[in-house]
């Protein structure tokens, strides 16, 4: 059975300005000081210095974005399309992340079309799922989840051009973590509904794990089975937390 190729991803969010290139520049100085990390490295910094970063970033570190609209073009005042992604020199597309599902109303259906654009765009597609913490407390998480996977992966999706990423809402920037039991029950769920729908394509599909993600937990998070790197909010800002969570691809 093939096994998915791990990644750690940092998601910037609404954080960044030119002068946070010394962040990418100091990161891609230690990835190549030391063992290198078996792992892909992913940041997604805001569009605004997308193509600057994919300009000068090293071929170690993946360039991505944080959302893309459904169409190629048109009149959608202050969108981006996976399109504009790509030209701007981005390899992937995070979709479906849990603030555009709160924030923004998006459906699991309206993901779906996003990572379709995505995917016709040459654009790796992340794509979030996770519960409330009330979904969770009333016992619902798997129920959550899955409907979730089997909603917002466009049926024509291709196995090697999507990535699962599961992030709790509830542990996202509230310094909360779910168990290891946790995190594994959710993965293992996740990687069987890949495997039903892909078959063993199913098992070669990362499924990162976001939410409180830190240097000091990321070991024991990513050593939980079928966890294949992490989606990384406020500590991929900083690139010698970011490169910490980076170690636990490292051998030595």
């Amino acid at each position: 059975m093939t096994t998915a190729r791990s990644m750690v991803a940092g998601n910037w969010k609404m954080n960044g300005l030119k002068e946070s290139h010394e962040q990418l520049d100091a990161l891609a100085d230690m990835l190549t000081t030391g063992s290198e990390a078996d792992c892909d490295v992913l940041l997604c910094p805001p569009y605004t210095i997308i193509a600057s970063f994919a300009a000068t970033s090293p071929t170690r570190i993946l360039i991505g974005g944080q959302d893309c609209h459904t169409n190629v073009s048109g009149a959608h005042t202050g969108d981006v399309s996976a399109e504009m992604l790509a030209d701007s020199g981005a390899s992937h597309v995070i979709v479906g992340h849990s603030e555009r599902r709160a924030d923004h109303g998006e459906s699991s259906e309206l993901v779906a079309q996003k990572a379709s654009a995505a995917l016709a765009a040459g654009l790796v597609a992340i794509i979030c799922v996770g519960e409330t913490e009330a979904e969770r407390d009333a016992g619902n998480t798997l129920d959550v989840v899955l409907s979730q996977v089997a909603a917002s992966i466009p049926a024509d999706a291709a196995a090697d051009r999507i990535i699962i990423a599961y992030e709790p809402v509830w542990a996202i920037g509230t310094g909360r973590t779910p168990t290891t039991g946790d995190v594994a029950e959710v993965h293992a769920a996740i990687r069987g509904a890949l495997v039903d729908r892909y078959q063993e394509a199913g098992s070669s599909i990362a499924i990162l794990y976001g939410g409180s993600v830190k240097p000091a937990n990321a070991s024991e998070l990513m050593g939980v089975e079928n966890v294949n790197g992490a989606l990384v909010g406020g500590a991929s800002l900083k690139a010698a937390d970011f490169n910490g969570i980076i170690d636990a691809y490292r051998t030595t």
